[in-house]
């Protein structure tokens, strides 16, 4: 197993650690969770491989199609091809940053309804507004668990009713 297989491991195990041994009932809810994710297009945006890797891993098991970029540029050549059903996008990227990237996408008359959660390490109130400023519709504080990932990728598909 390699070190990014590990950190998600342990992300993962972490965000589980308070249920020991988890019930029958727990497991059926995790598979519920995962059927309703089933075939949900995801791209991530993020110019660390650690971060694409742990949210790839996440996102696959819980039944989603990833398509991963590694900033910006990469990200807008691929959306069109791809179509997602929603994107994360890291704030702090060489060459196009998140909020130049988000406000790119949300001026596009196609995807303009797809919702985008910037991903960062920083927690301020101002990061937050100017996120909102330039079009994101969530704001996830790094780094994040499996749950609330796949809890930020469920809200916004039963939002747009996929």
């Amino acid at each position: 197993m390699d070190s990014i297989a590990v950190h998600a491991v342990f992300i993962e195990n972490a965000s589980e650690s308070s249920t020991e041994n988890p019930s029958e009932d727990t497991r059926s809810k995790e598979l519920a969770e995962a059927a309703a994710l089933s075939g949900v297009k995801v791209m991530v945006i993020d110019d660390s491989n650690t971060i694409r890797r742990s949210a790839e891993i996440f996102l696959l098991q819980a039944g989603c199609t990833v398509i991963l970029a590694e900033d910006g540029f990469d990200a807008l050549a691929k959306i069109t091809d791809h179509q997602p059903d929603l994107i994360f996008v890291d704030i702090m990227m060489p060459r196009l940053d998140g909020y130049q990237t988000c406000a790119l996408i949300k001026k596009n008359t196609r995807f303009q309804q797809t919702p985008v959660v910037m991903l960062s390490s920083k927690d301020g109130l101002f990061d937050r507004a100017r996120g909102r400023m330039v079009g994101s519709d969530q704001y996830l504080t790094k780094p994040f668990t499996k749950e609330s990932l796949l809890k930020a990728v469920g809200t916004h598909v039963k939002v747009a009713a996929h």
